[in-house]
């Protein structure tokens, strides 16, 4: 192969090796960067609702007022917005303060209901449950709404 056109393939090939390096990096960065805190218990809304309305466990929707009034809340959750500053003492009131309680959260597609889920085990709250579908679905699945579950609006 003549010189001049093995250097322009070395440098092709440089190229290509460096951009498939920087997208490799860049999805770790990416996949790393969005990874969520929470790493405990995490149930479908079916579960959810059905252990919710048999009273095993305690669902609260955190998401906000004008989100409830859009979609209603799951049938058997309790509503509290979690930008409250008193988040954690109304949970508290409702679980009867007993942080040991199952509490499971759903918001609209996973990713609040996991941050909150962190929260509340950093404040002392043992057995908390997340419900990644969320009421819109994620990548964990289709959600309360498109699985037809009953809502209260």
């Amino acid at each position: 192969m003549p010189t001049d056109i093995k250097s322009k393939f070395m440098n092709r090939r440089v190229m290509i090796t460096g951009v498939i390096g920087a997208v490799a990096v860049g999805t770790v960065a990416w996949s790393q960067a969005t990874k969520l805190p929470f790493k405990g218990e995490a149930i479908a809304p079916q579960t959810a609702h059905e252990y919710a309305t048999a009273g095993k466990i305690t669902l609260i929707d955190i998401r906000r007022p004008d989100e409830w009034a859009r979609t209603g809340s799951g049938q058997g959750a309790n509503r509290l917005d979690m930008r409250r500053g008193d988040f954690i003492e109304e949970l508290d009131k409702i679980v009867g303060g007993d942080r040991s309680k199952p509490v499971a959260l759903i918001c609209a597609r996973g990713v609040r209901s996991n941050r909150m889920s962190e929260r509340l085990k950093i404040a002392g709250f043992t057995n908390i449950i997340d419900v990644p579908e969320g009421m819109l679905g994620s990548n964990a699945g289709p959600g309360w709404l498109k699985r037809g579950l009953p809502v209260v609006r």
